[in-house]
């Protein structure tokens, strides 16, 4: 361990149906919110094709694409279902607000897709993958991150973070701050993504509120009596994150069968006045 990421406007019979059999303008680049056809996203990711697929986590699979005008995108096919129109209504509108939240450490929301029940967001593509995958991934994969690098990541994704939670109105927690939703692009600059969809998939029938909740090891202590999660849950995740960043270790090691998680590892180095050795 020694040196060691309304649009309200409601939907109209003839918007919806534009969104099914018309082809929006691709070449509209100016990185504006609008609505996707399936087409288009089987089309950029070759029918989603298992080689495409760059993540997985709980909201669902995120796979690669190429727009006809050749920009490249990150395709999040979502695994939670609409019930009914009013829930694609809201879906679209909450999506519009949120690709509005701009910052340069935070990943931009391109537009999403409904078809039938399914839910797709389009964001912009990160050609250094997440921080869990470059930094903490397996020994083929990942890659050495100087001190300078981890220090820029660090500060960031700080940065990104101190917007949601400071200057944009209204607050916005984030609610799973962690590795893999720490994205870089291809200079290493670390982007924020899914801020905001914890809250807007809440669905009590899915799987997916157990993930509302964070991610096991980056939970805050209060979280098991509050049952909220707020912005100091995110800056707890954040701290977590940043042992992580220093340490190059994982945030739960299950191939250990002491001290599995480094929150405990820290607690103990820093009772025993060993913190230096981290």
């Amino acid at each position: 361990m020694k040196n060691s990421c309304s649009f309200c406007t409601c939907f109209s019979a003839s918007v919806k149906e534009q969104t099914k059999h018309e082809e929006p303008d691709e070449d509209n680049n100016d990185g504006s919110f609008r609505i996707f056809t399936y087409r288009e996203l089987n089309s950029a990711t070759r029918g989603f094709h298992p080689s495409e697929k760059i993540g997985e986590g709980g909201f669902g699979t995120v796979y690669k694409g190429q727009l006809r005008d050749g920009t490249f995108v990150a395709v999040k096919v979502l695994s939670i279902e609409l019930d009914s129109l009013r829930g694609e209504r809201e879906f679209v509108a909450e999506l519009n607000t949120l690709a509005n939240v701009k910052h340069q450490n935070l990943v931009i929301l391109r537009g999403c897709c409904v078809e039938g029940g399914h839910r797709y967001i389009v964001y912009d593509y990160m050609e250094n993958n997440s921080l869990r995958h470059t930094f903490l991934g397996s020994e083929q994969k990942k890659m050495n991150f100087s001190w300078e690098t981890r220090r820029d990541v660090s500060i960031g994704v700080a940065s990104g973070l101190a917007f949601l939670h400071e200057e944009h109105q209204p607050h916005i927690v984030h609610r799973d701050i962690k590795s893999s939703n720490v994205l870089l692009d291809r200079n290493f600059t670390p982007k924020v993504s899914d801020f905001g969809l914890a809250k807007l998939l809440r669905d009590e029938k899915s799987h997916v509120t157990t993930h509302v909740a964070g991610t096991f090891g980056y939970l805050a202590p209060d979280y098991a009596s509050s049952g909220h999660l707020t912005r100091k849950s995110d800056v707890y995740s954040f701290g977590v994150l940043l042992l992580e960043i220093v340490s190059g270790q994982r945030v739960v090691d299950s191939s250990q069968n002491g001290e599995r998680f480094i929150v405990e590892k820290v607690r103990k180095l820093e009772r025993k006045t060993y913190i230096s050795l981290i």
